[in-house]
């Protein structure tokens, strides 16, 4: 599974690295590291939509406060 998370200016200032720290600690407390990569990308082209993020090329938009709600539907119930 491949997440990818924009990292330009806009979702950055919505917390984008806050939802990568999460994001990160997530797969390490469930042993996921071999099964899912992350990865960042610049502006994807929504960015009034909050931090995007793209699951297997699945957009979704995702914010500090949300991260582990996103986490749990799109990455635990997929792998």
């Amino acid at each position: 599974m491949k997440i990818t998370i924009c990292i330009g200016s806009s979702c950055h200032v919505k917390g984008s690295r806050q939802v990568v720290r999460q994001l990160q600690q997530l797969i390490a407390e469930h042993g996921l590291e071999s099964r899912v990569s992350l990865s960042g990308t610049f502006c994807m082209s929504n960015c009034q939509k909050g931090v995007c993020v793209t699951v297997d090329d699945q957009l979704c938009s995702v914010t500090p406060e949300t991260t582990a709600e996103f986490f749990s539907e799109h990455v635990l119930a997929k792998v």
